[in-house]
Protein backbone atom coordinates (compact mmCIF):
# COMPACT_ATOMS: atom_id res chain seq x y z
CA UNK A 1 0.00 0.00 0.00
CA UNK A 2 1.63 3.13 -1.18
CA UNK A 3 0.70 6.86 0.44
CA UNK A 4 -2.69 8.14 -0.32
CA UNK A 5 -4.32 11.34 -1.54
CA UNK A 6 -5.42 12.06 1.97
CA UNK A 7 -1.84 12.44 2.56
CA UNK A 8 -2.32 16.20 1.85
CA UNK A 9 -5.13 16.53 4.58
CA UNK A 10 -3.25 14.31 7.29
CA UNK A 11 0.21 16.29 7.03
CA UNK A 12 -1.32 19.68 7.57
CA UNK A 13 0.63 20.49 10.44
CA UNK A 14 3.64 18.61 8.26
CA UNK A 15 5.48 18.33 5.26
CA UNK A 16 4.49 16.39 1.96
CA UNK A 17 7.64 15.07 0.46
CA UNK A 18 8.18 12.99 -2.66
CA UNK A 19 10.28 9.76 -2.57
CA UNK A 20 12.95 9.82 -5.14
CA UNK A 21 14.06 6.63 -4.74
CA UNK A 22 13.94 2.94 -2.77
CA UNK A 23 16.06 0.25 -2.57
CA UNK A 24 15.62 -3.51 -1.04
CA UNK A 25 18.30 -5.13 1.00
CA UNK A 26 16.81 -8.10 2.29
CA UNK A 27 13.10 -8.66 3.09
CA UNK A 28 13.70 -7.29 6.31
CA UNK A 29 15.59 -3.97 5.56
CA UNK A 30 15.27 -1.36 2.80
CA UNK A 31 16.82 2.53 1.86
CA UNK A 32 14.61 4.98 0.74
CA UNK A 33 15.16 8.83 -0.44
CA UNK A 34 12.85 11.77 -0.66
CA UNK A 35 13.11 15.28 -1.77
CA UNK A 36 13.90 17.99 1.35
CA UNK A 37 12.16 20.48 2.77
CA UNK A 38 13.58 24.25 2.32
CA UNK A 39 13.08 25.05 5.96
CA UNK A 40 15.17 22.03 7.32
CA UNK A 41 18.62 22.58 8.67
CA UNK A 42 19.61 19.51 10.29
CA UNK A 43 23.43 18.03 11.54
CA UNK A 44 24.47 15.01 10.28
CA UNK A 45 23.78 12.23 12.77
CA UNK A 46 20.01 14.19 13.67
CA UNK A 47 17.09 12.93 13.41
CA UNK A 48 13.06 13.53 12.19
CA UNK A 49 9.60 12.72 12.14
CA UNK A 50 8.73 10.99 9.03
CA UNK A 51 5.34 9.11 8.48
CA UNK A 52 2.03 8.10 6.09
CA UNK A 53 -1.28 8.82 7.59
CA UNK A 54 -3.53 5.96 9.06
CA UNK A 55 -6.78 4.46 8.78
CA UNK A 56 -8.54 7.64 10.55
CA UNK A 57 -6.28 9.85 8.67
CA UNK A 58 -4.48 10.92 11.42
CA UNK A 59 -0.23 10.64 10.59
CA UNK A 60 1.49 7.97 12.10
CA UNK A 61 5.21 8.77 12.54
CA UNK A 62 8.28 7.58 14.05
CA UNK A 63 11.70 8.86 14.52
CA UNK A 64 13.89 8.60 11.76
CA UNK A 65 17.53 8.82 11.72
CA UNK A 66 18.52 10.69 8.62
CA UNK A 67 21.29 9.01 6.75
CA UNK A 68 22.24 10.98 4.00
CA UNK A 69 24.84 14.30 5.60
CA UNK A 70 23.92 17.86 6.43
CA UNK A 71 25.02 18.92 2.65
CA UNK A 72 22.96 16.34 0.54
CA UNK A 73 19.80 17.89 -1.36
CA UNK A 74 17.78 15.29 -0.78
CA UNK A 75 17.37 12.98 2.55
CA UNK A 76 18.38 9.28 2.90
CA UNK A 77 16.38 6.81 5.54
CA UNK A 78 17.54 3.19 6.28
CA UNK A 79 14.50 1.00 7.83
CA UNK A 80 13.39 -2.08 8.75
CA UNK A 81 10.38 -4.15 7.74
CA UNK A 82 7.59 -5.19 10.33
CA UNK A 83 4.91 -6.86 8.47
CA UNK A 84 2.73 -5.82 11.42
CA UNK A 85 4.09 -2.39 12.33
CA UNK A 86 1.89 0.60 12.22
CA UNK A 87 4.43 2.10 9.85
CA UNK A 88 7.12 0.17 8.33
CA UNK A 89 4.05 -2.43 7.05
CA UNK A 90 3.25 -0.16 4.39
CA UNK A 91 6.17 2.54 4.21
CA UNK A 92 7.83 -0.45 2.96
CA UNK A 93 5.45 -0.53 -0.33
CA UNK A 94 6.48 3.44 -1.31
CA UNK A 95 7.39 3.91 -4.31
CA UNK A 96 9.39 6.33 -6.60
CA UNK A 97 6.57 9.59 -6.87
CA UNK A 98 4.46 8.37 -3.90
CA UNK A 99 4.33 10.82 -0.98
CA UNK A 100 4.86 10.55 2.92
CA UNK A 101 5.14 13.23 5.74
CA UNK A 102 8.17 14.84 7.07
CA UNK A 103 7.83 17.27 9.77
CA UNK A 104 11.20 18.91 9.42
CA UNK A 105 12.13 19.91 12.74
CA UNK A 106 15.74 17.77 13.41
CA UNK A 107 17.10 16.93 17.20
CA UNK A 108 19.52 14.13 18.11
CA UNK A 109 22.49 13.69 20.20
CA UNK A 110 24.45 11.91 17.79
CA UNK A 111 26.47 15.08 16.79
CA UNK A 112 29.74 16.40 16.73
CA UNK A 113 28.87 19.31 19.16
CA UNK A 114 28.25 16.63 21.84
CA UNK A 115 31.64 15.09 21.70
CA UNK A 116 35.11 16.56 23.06
CA UNK A 117 38.00 17.06 20.96
CA UNK A 118 39.51 13.31 20.64
CA UNK A 119 42.06 11.38 18.55
CA UNK A 120 39.57 8.43 17.64
CA UNK A 121 36.02 8.05 16.59
CA UNK A 122 34.43 4.83 17.36
CA UNK A 123 30.79 4.45 15.45
CA UNK A 124 29.05 1.70 17.38
CA UNK A 125 25.85 0.21 15.44
CA UNK A 126 23.67 -2.71 14.92
CA UNK A 127 21.45 -3.16 12.26
CA UNK A 128 19.36 -0.22 11.25
CA UNK A 129 21.60 1.70 14.05
CA UNK A 130 24.30 2.23 11.08
CA UNK A 131 21.84 4.78 9.63
CA UNK A 132 23.09 8.34 11.44
CA UNK A 133 26.70 6.84 10.93
CA UNK A 134 25.92 6.72 7.27
CA UNK A 135 25.37 10.45 7.28
CA UNK A 136 28.17 11.44 9.79
CA UNK A 137 30.35 9.36 7.61
CA UNK A 138 29.94 11.20 4.34
CA UNK A 139 30.35 14.97 6.27
CA UNK A 140 34.06 15.74 6.06
CA UNK A 141 33.85 17.48 9.59
CA UNK A 142 34.04 13.74 10.71
CA UNK A 143 37.20 13.48 9.03
CA UNK A 144 38.83 17.18 9.83
CA UNK A 145 37.61 16.19 13.67
CA UNK A 146 39.46 12.84 14.01
CA UNK A 147 42.74 11.27 13.30
CA UNK A 148 41.29 7.47 12.93
CA UNK A 149 37.33 6.43 12.63
CA UNK A 150 36.63 3.15 13.52
CA UNK A 151 33.27 1.83 12.19
CA UNK A 152 31.81 -1.26 13.77
CA UNK A 153 28.41 -2.96 12.56
CA UNK A 154 26.54 -6.02 13.97
CA UNK A 155 23.88 -7.84 12.21
CA UNK A 156 22.32 -11.44 12.32
CA UNK A 157 23.33 -11.82 8.59
CA UNK A 158 26.34 -11.34 6.05
CA UNK A 159 23.10 -10.05 3.49
CA UNK A 160 22.27 -6.97 6.81
CA UNK A 161 25.55 -5.87 6.46
CA UNK A 162 25.18 -4.62 2.98
CA UNK A 163 23.76 -0.72 3.51
CA UNK A 164 26.79 0.02 5.62
CA UNK A 165 29.06 -2.19 3.44
CA UNK A 166 27.99 0.05 0.56
CA UNK A 167 28.54 3.49 2.27
CA UNK A 168 31.91 2.51 3.75
CA UNK A 169 33.31 1.25 0.71
CA UNK A 170 31.80 4.58 -1.39
CA UNK A 171 34.22 6.64 0.87
CA UNK A 172 37.82 6.64 -0.40
CA UNK A 173 36.12 7.72 -3.96
CA UNK A 174 34.20 10.34 -2.99
CA UNK A 175 34.77 12.80 -4.43
CA UNK A 176 33.95 15.69 -1.57
CA UNK A 177 35.51 13.94 1.12
CA UNK A 178 37.63 10.74 -0.45
CA UNK A 179 41.55 12.35 -0.13
CA UNK A 180 40.24 13.39 3.77
CA UNK A 181 39.16 9.47 4.34
CA UNK A 182 42.72 8.16 2.88
CA UNK A 183 44.37 6.49 6.08
CA UNK A 184 41.68 6.99 8.69
CA UNK A 185 38.86 4.72 8.29
CA UNK A 186 38.94 1.13 9.78
CA UNK A 187 35.48 -0.64 9.13
CA UNK A 188 35.13 -3.61 11.47
CA UNK A 189 31.53 -5.37 10.68
CA UNK A 190 30.20 -8.66 12.43
CA UNK A 191 27.56 -11.09 12.35
CA UNK A 192 26.13 -13.04 15.53
CA UNK A 193 24.33 -16.10 13.59
CA UNK A 194 25.24 -16.82 10.13
CA UNK A 195 28.60 -17.71 9.76
CA UNK A 196 30.94 -14.87 8.60
CA UNK A 197 34.74 -13.81 8.33
CA UNK A 198 33.99 -12.12 11.60
CA UNK A 199 31.74 -12.92 14.47
CA UNK A 200 30.41 -12.21 17.79
CA UNK A 201 28.14 -9.48 19.53
CA UNK A 202 30.45 -6.36 19.46
CA UNK A 203 30.04 -5.98 23.12
CA UNK A 204 31.35 -9.51 23.45
CA UNK A 205 34.45 -8.74 21.19
CA UNK A 206 35.31 -5.97 23.40
CA UNK A 207 34.98 -7.31 26.69
CA UNK A 208 37.40 -10.48 25.62
CA UNK A 209 39.57 -7.32 23.69
CA UNK A 210 39.31 -9.30 20.48
CA UNK A 211 38.56 -6.02 18.34
CA UNK A 212 41.51 -4.40 19.80
CA UNK A 213 43.83 -6.89 18.82
CA UNK A 214 41.99 -7.29 15.39
CA UNK A 215 42.69 -3.77 14.92
CA UNK A 216 45.58 -3.26 16.26
CA UNK A 217 44.52 -0.96 18.37
CA UNK A 218 45.00 -0.11 22.43
CA UNK A 219 41.55 -0.19 24.65
CA UNK A 220 39.53 2.08 24.96
CA UNK A 221 40.85 5.45 26.44
CA UNK A 222 39.29 8.64 27.41
CA UNK A 223 42.31 10.74 26.72
CA UNK A 224 42.19 9.59 23.14
CA UNK A 225 39.22 7.89 22.35
CA UNK A 226 34.93 9.37 21.48
CA UNK A 227 32.38 7.34 20.65
CA UNK A 228 28.94 7.44 19.48
CA UNK A 229 26.22 4.57 20.12
CA UNK A 230 23.31 3.22 18.50
CA UNK A 231 21.13 0.24 18.55
CA UNK A 232 18.52 -1.46 20.26
CA UNK A 233 18.21 -0.74 24.14
CA UNK A 234 19.69 -3.52 25.02
CA UNK A 235 22.75 -2.74 22.33
CA UNK A 236 22.72 0.74 24.22
CA UNK A 237 23.09 -0.16 27.66
CA UNK A 238 25.86 -2.49 26.97
CA UNK A 239 27.74 -0.60 25.60
CA UNK A 240 26.96 2.76 27.95
CA UNK A 241 28.52 0.30 30.75
CA UNK A 242 31.90 -0.59 28.88
CA UNK A 243 32.34 2.50 27.86
CA UNK A 244 31.76 4.24 31.68
CA UNK A 245 34.17 0.92 32.59
CA UNK A 246 36.88 2.31 30.30
CA UNK A 247 36.50 6.20 31.92
CA UNK A 248 34.57 7.52 29.14
CA UNK A 249 31.21 9.74 30.31
CA UNK A 250 28.53 10.01 28.29
CA UNK A 251 28.30 13.69 26.82
CA UNK A 252 25.18 15.53 25.59
CA UNK A 253 24.99 19.22 23.17
CA UNK A 254 24.60 20.84 26.24
CA UNK A 255 27.75 19.35 28.25
CA UNK A 256 30.20 17.07 25.72
CA UNK A 257 31.77 14.33 26.83
CA UNK A 258 33.71 11.18 25.76
CA UNK A 259 30.45 9.08 24.15
CA UNK A 260 26.73 9.71 23.24
CA UNK A 261 24.24 7.24 22.45
CA UNK A 262 20.93 7.76 20.44
CA UNK A 263 18.35 7.13 22.35
CA UNK A 264 15.45 7.68 19.81
CA UNK A 265 16.60 4.89 18.03
CA UNK A 266 13.08 3.44 16.65
CA UNK A 267 12.56 -0.30 17.46
CA UNK A 268 11.44 -3.54 16.53
CA UNK A 269 7.36 -2.43 16.27
CA UNK A 270 7.71 0.19 14.24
Amino acid sequence: MTAQPSLRTAAALSDAQIVTDVRHYTDRLFAFRCTRPRSLRFRSGEFVMIGLPGEDGRPILRAYSIASPAWDDELEFYSIKVPDGPLTSRLQHIRPGDELILRPKAVGTLVHDALRPGRRLWLFATGTGFAPFASLLRDPETWERFEEVVVTHTCRQVAELAYGREIVESLPGDPLIGDLVAGKLRYYPTTTREPSDRMGRITTLIESGEIFRDLGLPPLDPAADRAMVCGSLAFNLDLKALLESAGLREGANSDPAEFVIEKAFVGDGI
